[in-house]
């Protein structure tokens, strides 16, 4: 009899390849294709050799390797590839097969998949996937959302190629229906920005600021590996200051600072802005990406704008070595928080049902944003599952009242010898801002409703009554449409 396979997967990319080679290790059949069939033959007699592979070289001959309900993954670049694939599969597959989207699509497009092939009496999963090559491998990060119905056949397979934390439970489960699974990976991909650029503002300051070297920077990144902010881009932020080429040089420094992105952090500022979140940390993160990218007319700036005349932090570099380590983890703990912040206005405008303290155990293995502290969030969630925001749970209030002081002044002697530090001031802002109890908006109202009669709302009535006030005596009584908080 002919034999048939477990999986199949369209893309062998190096996260496509990677990704099969795991789920084959766990004792399962796989199929794979890819457009240029070419790819198809050499992994086949490569990676693949003697394993359980079986290679494809048309849509057709993978779907018809594959059990039933048959189960085709797509690694291949989101957009217009994902839908040209689908259109090709769907003439050749029954109700209830499975189609899963392993990219980084964007979570419109992942709920527009899920309803569209529904319609045809297929299912879809929309499932990130983080940890970069090495994770597909070795077990990644998986966040899987889409056609719910879909789940129990994937499940077992999905569980186990996952990463696993210390008790053995897989980074694996079902996000929610439509785009949520794409939509959490989107996230996580938001906040691993603002943790990248973190990281880059602490080097900087510690390498112009305090005129470290490579070494000494490499032993504080080592000493803070083993610490609250043991995390995985610590870690190989460890290993780059301390890696050096054949000649003996660093290679960190001859790497051009100008930084590329693929947009998902761009996605995630834009979905908060479309929710009205404000989740500043990223934001400042992708523009900081965007402001290292016009190289050249920084270089000419260099030399026509001044700034500040003392250019080196004085003081004990050790202590404030410490005061920068506090500062980054109260920065990051605000980035989580207005990730989660996020989630929970996604939840509400598309029907969700997230599991916030099951989304933190999901990225404590295998993906990029990977650390010790994401524990100690799904212990603020599992205690408090209607948690409104991660800055009040009584353990991460307490590490704010204790990182503050330090925060306070990272922050300002870097905008005294001119280092700049976007994503962590930004954080700091929020920080301020949200534990305000009044903030200066009642004046931007009053500026609205003067030269637009926009009017506002007053502290001395019941919330939804509007108000306009005739601010010249020649303005009239006239108001435009009331304002959205």
């Amino acid at each position: 009899m002919e034999q048939k396979a477990d999986f199949g997967l369209i893309g062998l990319a190096v996260m496509g390849e990677n990704l099969m080679l795991n789920v084959e290790s766990r004792g399962y059949t796989v199929a794979v294709f890819n457009r240029t069939v070419e790819k198809v033959d050499k992994f086949m007699q490569s990676r693949g050799a003697g394993k359980k592979f079986i290679g494809a070289h048309s849509i057709k001959e993978l779907v018809d390797a594959l059990k039933r309900p048959r189960k085709v993954m797509l690694m291949v670049k989101a957009g217009k590839a994902v839908d040209e694939f689908i259109e090709q599969l769907i003439p050749c597959l029954e109700p209830g097969d499975i189609i899963i989207d392993g990219g980084n699509s964007h979570f419109p497009d992942t709920i527009r998949r899920t309803k569209y092939l529904e319609s045809k009496g297929l299912l879809f999963i929309g499932t990130g996937v983080s940890g970069g090559e090495e994770g597909a491998l070795k077990g990644p990060s998986i966040m899987p959302g889409g056609s719910k119905e879909a789940w129990p056949a994937v499940k077992p397979i999905f569980q186990a190629i996952a990463a696993k934390v210390e008790d053995g439970t897989p980074c694996c489960d079902w996000v929610g229906d439509n785009g949520a699974g794409h939509f959490v990976k989107m996230v996580h991909n938001g906040i691993e920005y603002g943790d990248m650029q973190l990281i880059c503002e602490c080097y900087q300051m510690m390498k112009e600021g305090l005129g470290m070297s490579n070494k000494e920077m490499y032993e504080v990144f080592k000493e803070w590996n083993e610490g609250e902010l043991k995390s995985y881009l610590i870690e190989i932020t460890r290993d780059i200051l301390n890696y050096k080429d054949e000649k003996k040089k660093y290679v960190v420094d001859s790497i051009l600072d100008t930084a590329g992105q693929k947009g998902t952090g761009k996605w995630t500022s834009v979905a908060a802005l479309d929710l009205g979140i404000p989740m500043t940390m990223v934001s400042e993160a992708v523009f900081a990406r965007c402001l290292s990218a016009i190289k050249d007319e920084r270089v000419i700036a260099s030399k026509i704008l001044k700034g500040p005349s003392k250019k080196k932090i004085t003081g004990n570099k050790k202590k404030i070595v410490e005061e920068i380590r506090k500062a980054m983890y109260a920065s990051k703990i605000t980035s989580y928080a207005q990730g989660y912040m996020l989630m929970k206005e996604a939840a509400k405008e598309y029907k969700w049902d997230l599991n916030y303290g099951g989304i933190a155990l999901l990225w404590r293995g295998g993906c990029i944003i990977r650390s010790t502290f994401l524990g100690k969030i799904k212990v603020a969630y599992d205690k408090n599952p209607k948690l409104t925001n991660l800055l009040l749970d009584p353990y991460f209030k307490k590490i704010m009242a204790n990182c503050q002081d330090s925060w306070r002044k990272v922050v300002a002697t870097a905008a005294q010898v001119g280092i700049p530090m976007p994503s962590m001031s930004s954080s700091l802002a929020f920080y301020d801002g949200y534990r305000q109890k009044r903030l200066p908006a009642n004046l931007l109202q009053a500026q609205r409703d003067y030269f637009g009669a926009h009017t506002y709302e007053r502290i001395d009535k019941p919330r939804g009554e509007f108000f306009h006030t005739n601010w010249t005596g020649h303005g009239g009584d006239t108001a435009s449409s009331t304002y959205i908080a």
